[in-house]
């Protein structure tokens, strides 16, 4: 596997996981936002936004790095009967 393909690899992997970071916090702060009859809940936006998007894009990386080990593993040349 070339070096542009293990790069690209990596970076889709991590947009991924950052997409997933922004889906799952939006599923966490759906109702959170505007309570009933309250004020909105700015600890939504101050925690668990920098929180679930810096998880997913670790998570994202993470999968990018064992992706790339796996294929490359995969790849390898056996070694020779000697």
């Amino acid at each position: 596997m070339g070096q542009r393909t293990q790069a690209a690899v990596g970076c889709l992997s991590t947009l991924a996981g950052l997409g997933a970071g922004i889906a799952v916090w939006n599923v966490r702060a759906d109702g959170r936002i505007h309570r009933f009859e309250q004020g909105p809940d700015w600890r939504v936006f101050a925690v668990d936004l920098p929180l679930c998007l810096a998880g997913g894009t670790l998570a994202g990386a993470l999968a990018g790095v064992l992706l790339t080990r796996l294929l490359t593993a995969r790849h390898a040349d056996p070694p020779g009967r000697g």
